[in-house]
């Protein structure tokens, strides 16, 4: 057999996960690897039978201002997406002085609420950065452990490299010794987590709206764009649209809803609209409430101004 046609016979037959790995990713069966002692006792994908609730039209594109450990407005399995980025609990002006133990039990109530709220296969997208040097606090870690024993299926994570932006920071610890050097942070994650099963069904045949190139880059483990200003936006800690745009666009079909259980100015919710989904907003502080409402207001007399 020569090489040509060999290599016409092993894209036929597929590839296998083999002991030093393998180029082949065209019908590549790693069932060996997923049934491997590796594997045992983690969450594992489950046969659901796919259901979809709708939310009552006066819900949709709109802001609670009020907890969202209890999503009232919300029934179950409804929402597509979920996409936030917690508060750090750092001493900002919007943030509880709780112990760790306490802000996790809290992201939990939320999360949980969450986890109901999702349509099966339905994604959860935390953006989170860790704290702290004496000792560093993997926030990551710790919320990693809990979303699993929510019972979500861990997808990945992203490392969001902020370089870009990054303010030329001092906090070297001490300088050209080695007594004791400070890492600076230049990435925070965004940790991807799905419900039940990691497939999502779409029997409304919505349409998909992501393009080739954005697809190829928004698949990759690290993404970089840069940070927001808190000065331009007004609001302590925003995250750039940018952020949520990536993730509707790979993880939703249009007209999908995208739920933001801490939506502090709104950038989840301006993701939504660019992408042409429905966006669910909760947010417990009034001023960010209209902050986040203003910027939709915007934007949406910006869309009219280009039809006019």
């Amino acid at each position: 057999m020569t090489d040509i046609q060999l290599s016409k016979y092993k894209r036929k037959k597929g590839t296998q996960t083999s002991t030093f790995g393998t180029p082949g990713r065209i019908n590549h069966d790693s069932s060996k690897f997923y049934s491997g002692k590796l594997y045992e006792g983690l969450n594992s994908d489950k046969k659901i039978v796919y259901s979809e609730n709708q939310i009552q039209p006066e819900n949709l594109n709109k802001i609670f201002c009020k907890t969202s450990e209890v999503m009232s407005e919300i029934p179950d399995n409804s929402v597509h997406l979920m996409v936030t980025s917690p508060p750090y609990n750092v001493g900002k002006e919007y943030d509880e002085n709780l112990s760790l133990n306490e802000y996790r039990e809290f992201l939990k109530r939320v999360f949980e609420e969450t986890y109901r709220v999702l349509v099966p296969g339905g994604r959860a997208c935390i953006n989170i950065a860790n704290l702290g040097r004496k000792p560093y606090i993997p926030l990551h870690s710790y919320i990693i452990e809990d979303m699993l024993n929510i019972g979500y299926l861990m997808r990945g994570e992203i490392i969001w490299d902020k370089g870009t932006s990054a303010s030329p920071s001092t906090a070297w610890g001490t300088y050209l010794k080695a007594n004791n050097p400070v890492l600076r942070d230049i990435h925070e994650y965004i940790l991807i987590f799905c419900k039940e099963t990691f497939t999502r069904l779409n029997p409304q045949k919505r349409n998909s709206t992501i393009k080739k190139e954005e697809f190829l880059e928004y698949t990759k483990s690290i993404w970089r764009f840069p940070a927001e200003r808190a000065s331009k936006i007004g609001h302590p800690a925003p995250f750039p649209v940018e952020l949520p745009y990536r993730l509707s666009q790979l993880y939703t079909f249009e007209e999908e809803i995208i739920l933001d259980p801490f939506v502090g100015s709104g950038s989840s919710c301006l993701a939504a609209l660019k992408t042409n989904r429905k966006y669910i907003g909760y947010e417990i502080d009034q001023t960010y409430c209209a902050l986040a409402e203003q910027r939709i207001n915007n934007f949406l007399d910006e869309q009219l101004n280009l039809f006019h």
